[in-house]
């Protein structure tokens, strides 16, 4: 089939589709209404409204934080102050006594080690995930 056949099948498709439809002119456009000013008088009782004490929530006062026991907070200090101060002397190029590096080393890994072993082996209740709200 040639170009000129395919292009007569159509132009005859479209001209026995039926009627015509007639198309208006396009209706003249609305100018679009303006938008209406904001009503301040309502956020005024708005506000009005939170000044009552009895709509406001006042949250309970929050439990005092726990302390941790002497010898888990050595722990917390030697896992986290003896790497600091380790860390501290070798950017500032101190010379520390052999035994002072050691003893340092020793601290983080003994409250490291005690940390883990203390750690509870088990979920408090089987069905426990450890979420809490």
């Amino acid at each position: 089939m040639s170009r000129q056949d395919e292009d007569d099948a159509w132009r005859s498709i479209v001209e026995n589709y039926g009627e015509r439809a007639e198309i208006d002119p396009a209706p003249p456009v609305a100018e679009p209404e303006p938008e209406p000013e904001p009503a301040y008088d309502d956020l005024d009782q708005w506000d009005d409204n939170l000044d009552e004490p009895e709509d406001r929530f006042v949250p309970p006062a929050p439990p005092p934080l726990p302390h941790p026991t002497p010898l888990r907070l050595a722990a917390w200090l030697g896992v986290f102050g003896a790497p600091a101060v380790l860390l501290v002397v070798m950017v500032l190029a101190l010379p520390l006594p052999t035994w002072v590096e050691k003893g340092l080393v020793g601290y983080f890994v003994g409250g490291f080690v005690y940390l883990v072993y203390n750690m509870q082996r088990g979920p408090r209740d089987p069905w426990d995930d450890g979420a809490r709200v």
